[in-house]
């Protein structure tokens, strides 16, 4: 993964993060094909899972393709209700009514 993996790289994928409007979500293969690369949705999650370390991005808006919340991250959930996400139930958002249509 060194190989694919660069700042290039990890700041793409931030500043297609740092998009998401407040109120919408996105999935992490979403990303991926906005960046040109389709089949790196795990990368992005990658990523994301160390952003913290590149300065302060919304990556709570950032879920699997069926809404599903960061497993162990229970923050997520709080921050996505705060800014008006619906849930079809307590980890999955409702991406009919939540996903960013970029």
């Amino acid at each position: 993964m060194k190989k694919i993996m660069n700042e290039q790289l990890i700041y793409e994928i931030l500043s297609v993060v740092e998009e998401i409007p407040e109120g919408k979500v996105s999935t992490y293969g979403q990303i991926a094909r906005l960046i040109g690369r389709d089949k790196n949705a795990r990368l992005v999650g990658k990523v994301l899972s160390r952003a913290e370390f590149y300065g302060k991005y919304p990556c709570h808006r950032v879920v699997n393709h069926a809404g599903r919340l960061v497993p162990g991250w229970p923050e997520q959930r709080f921050l996505l209700l705060d800014e008006g996400v619906s849930f079809k139930d307590e980890n999955h958002v409702d991406m009919k009514e939540n996903q960013w249509n970029c």
